[in-house]
């Protein structure tokens, strides 16, 4: 399987009560594959996964697949920090129609190096699906360790990794370990990380901007770097004021504001403080946003 452009990791947009809007989840994903968007990833770190609980995670998941319906690749986040949920979900998704699973490195539990080679073997077996690794030392207080991502690549369901710690000669060093594919996990960084050897960004920013961030992707794969420094630029501070407070309050509360579900969340997340508020808009309007 390739992993190539930019994919939107999605929210999941609740209505007033807390559930599911699955009338907006709709629009979103429509108007995602419309703006040329390569792939979506429902239910990851973005989507709120950790209060969906296992009915709404899976149902999500199987709604995205529906609506996608073959238009993009769908990509599954199935990670738990137990992982006979983890298998649950992801055979679950397989069985819906996910192309790909991605799993979050184990957290707050903080097993060895062999704790999470094993994880991932268990899964593998399990579900024969592709997986797509999730290193995110800042959420999961471990680190995979490079050595330990070659010896997963070995595991022939395992086709990529997801770079979320913030570490650019991390790329260079898992290059010259092994041949996976890489994706950054941080949108600041997804123009370095392409210019040595990743292939694209699971996004947070593309949920309000789409477009731009897969043409960002399209012009660095092509080695049009100069180009894609422009749009680097441009929206270089929304980047990174997308994570004024913890992800995905900020992207939420951006997407209510363009048109898509309510700024509700499920606690312990809770809406954006008017500081942060204030921080986000003036970055959105300044990146040329019109609300």
């Amino acid at each position: 399987m390739t992993i190539k452009g930019c994919y939107t990791a999605l929210i999941t947009p609740f209505d007033s009560n807390g559930n599911v809007d699955y009338e907006a989840f709709e629009r979103i994903i429509n108007d995602q594959i419309s703006a040329g968007i390569d792939g979506i990833v429902a239910v990851g770190t973005t989507g709120e996964s950790p209060t969906l609980g296992m009915k709404d995670h899976s149902e999500v998941i199987r709604f995205a697949v529906k609506i996608a319906a073959g238009r993009c690749q769908v990509i599954a986040g199935t990670g738990a920090n137990c992982t006979k949920e983890a298998i649950e979900l992801t055979k679950q998704a397989h069985i819906d129609g996910a192309d790909a699973s991605l799993q979050v490195t184990p957290y707050y539990n903080k097993p060895t190096q062999e704790g999470l080679y094993q994880h991932i073997k268990a899964i593998a077996d399990s579900a024969d699906m592709p997986i797509i690794l999730y290193n995110v030392p800042g959420r999961s207080a471990i680190s995979l360790t490079i050595d330990t991502i070659a010896r997963m690549n070995e595991v022939p369901q395992v086709v990529a990794v997801k770079e979320a710690g913030g570490c650019v000669d991390r790329i260079s060093q898992i290059k010259q370990a092994c041949d996976i594919q890489i994706v950054s996990g941080d949108d600041s960084l997804t123009l370095p990380m392409i210019s040595v050897g990743a292939t694209g960004v699971i996004s947070v920013l593309s949920n309000i901007l789409p477009a731009e961030m897969t043409q960002l992707c399209k012009l660095a794969n092509e080695g049009n770097f100069s180009e894609a420094l422009k749009l680097h630029q441009k929206y270089y501070q929304l980047m990174n004021d997308m994570f004024v407070e913890s992800n995905p309050i900020p992207v939420k509360t951006m997407m209510a504001v363009i048109g898509y579900g309510t700024e509700t969340f499920r606690l312990p997340l809770c809406p954006i403080s008017e500081a942060g508020r204030e921080v986000l808009y003036k970055s959105a309007r300044e990146a040329g946003l019109k609300f």
